[in-house]
């Protein structure tokens, strides 16, 4: 026998929740929209659009060979450098902030203070740690390191503590039945299974963090940003061109590079 399927009737209330959800969410894109103030664009816009155009056609190649500290390939290592340090020394660092935020490894309880630090540390963006730092410690590279490493902690610490709470618990458990110490079940059962998701989340951070250390040297935290900024500010459009690009291409191959190593820890 065939079976009949009996399509139910649609209910009135679904129609009305789509409409609340729908309508609810284009009056939040209307009021977002209406917040902002445009001024329409400015009357030097053009020549400005122009002389980049320029500037890309025919850019500061020069810059490109000046091998001094004051030369493009000396900001683009310290950008690479600045992101390196902080984000593998973040990854390393998170790793407290994530068992204190596990719910599976310090209870509901202590997990909640833990949730809470991390979500606290994460909240102050890497321009305005920056700024901090670099009252503290000076601009430059370090101001740069501090900057990343920190805003780093809080976010790879989240990621962390959602790897650790998803693993499986048979492992820890079981050394736990053996009389197993805290240090044992950490490095024997919660680190070896935990790992690949760890590292790759750093290596994702660090593609993150790369083009973040790029922004950094726009307040004096070191890297690309600072010639940057000063050949947009100067208008002096080749060399900034020749910044633009030479950050794209370096962007790329580090993501490629990153995202290769992530596939095979999958």
């Amino acid at each position: 026998m065939e079976r009949i399927e009996v399509q139910k009737p649609f209910s009135v209330y679904k129609i009305l929740y789509r409409v609340v959800n729908y309508g609810g969410l284009v009056f939040v894109i209307l009021w977002g929209f209406a917040g902002i103030e445009y001024k329409g664009i400015m009357l030097t816009a053009r020549g400005t659009i122009e002389a980049l155009a320029r500037g890309f056609i025919y850019p500061d190649l020069a810059y490109l060979t000046t091998m001094t500290i004051d030369g493009l390939p000396y900001a683009v290592l310290e950008t690479i450098a600045i992101a390196i340090a902080g984000t593998f020394a973040s990854g390393i660092l998170a790793i407290p902030f994530a068992l204190l935020a596990s719910q599976n490894i310090v209870g509901p309880r202590v997990s909640r203070v833990g949730k809470f630090l991390v979500t606290a540390i994460r909240s102050f963006p890497e321009l305005i740690l920056a700024l901090i730092f670099i009252s503290i410690v000076g601009p430059g590279a370090p101001a740069g390191v501090l900057a990343l490493g920190i805003h780093s902690i809080g976010m790879l610490g989240k990621l962390f503590s959602e790897a650790i709470e998803s693993m499986d618990m048979g492992v820890k458990e079981a050394l736990e039945s053996c009389g197993a110490s805290p240090f044992e079940v950490l490095f024997r059962a919660v680190i070896p299974q935990v790992s690949p998701e760890l590292i790759s989340y750093t290596l994702y951070r660090f593609e993150i963090n790369m083009r973040a250390a790029a922004t950094l040297g726009l307040v004096g935290a070191g890297g690309i940003g600072a010639p940057l900024i000063f050949a947009i500010r100067t208008r002096v459009w080749p060399r900034a061109a020749i910044i633009v690009i030479v950050l794209i291409i370096t962007v790329t191959i580090i993501d490629a590079i990153s995202g290769r190593i992530r596939k095979r820890l999958v």
